[in-house]
């Protein structure tokens, strides 16, 4: 089974390719060429997606060492 950190760059595309998608739409319709808009729109979409995701896995990261630190009071020396 995976881990729920490994969907975080998933989710970030998908929230990335959805925006990116409509907003070129919206961009193709108010200019009347959708045929241009709507692939530029999801490129930008799935570039910011993918920065989202690997932002959002460099997070979950810096909190996974955080936790750690707890467990073992913080001392990373050995006994």
């Amino acid at each position: 089974m995976k881990d729920n950190k490994d969907n975080t760059q998933l989710g970030g595309l998908s929230i990335g390719m959805g925006l990116g998608l409509s907003i070129g739409t919206a961009i193709g319709a108010a200019t009347n060429n959708i045929g241009l808009w709507m692939p530029v729109g999801l490129s930008i979409g799935i570039c910011l997606g993918i920065a989202l995701g690997y932002s959002n896995k460099k997070t979950d990261r810096k909190n996974d060492n955080h936790e750690e630190d707890f467990q073992d009071d913080g001392n990373d020396e050995e006994k």
